[in-house]
């Protein structure tokens, strides 16, 4: 498994092979931010010093600002004349919102691989 593909499935940089998370499920109420301290598999510790993963907000931050352009791009493309653009950010708000635990997630695990290599 490459770093790319531990990073989606959202394992150790390391080893690829534990997990990061205690739940797999990103919206499992209660549970969803619980990351392992050390890795279940070779036991590296993710959290490099405190506060490390304020980093992992830039690589989130990306990922929105992404959604926004392809979303404005296909409103301009598609649904200019059909679709009032109040109705088009309401839409991408609801659409934000559903994605951010599993942004959340993503963006930690790429921070991970970026700086374990």
């Amino acid at each position: 498994m490459n770093s790319l593909e531990a990073a989606v499935k959202m394992k150790c940089p390391n080893c690829h092979e534990g997990d990061m998370f205690v739940s797999k499920n990103p919206y499992e109420f209660g549970k969803m931010t619980v990351m392992y301290e050390h890795c279940p598999k070779c036991g590296i510790r993710y959290e490099k010093e405190m506060g490390f993963f304020y980093g992992a907000m830039y690589v989130s931050y990306a990922f929105n600002i992404a959604f926004f352009v392809i979303a404005l791009v296909a409103y301009y493309l598609y649904f200019e004349t059909r679709v009032d653009w109040k109705i088009f950010i309401g839409g991408y708000l609801l659409f934000t919102v559903l994605v951010a635990p599993l942004m959340y997630r993503l963006s930690r695990s790429i921070w991970l691989q970026i700086f374990y290599k």
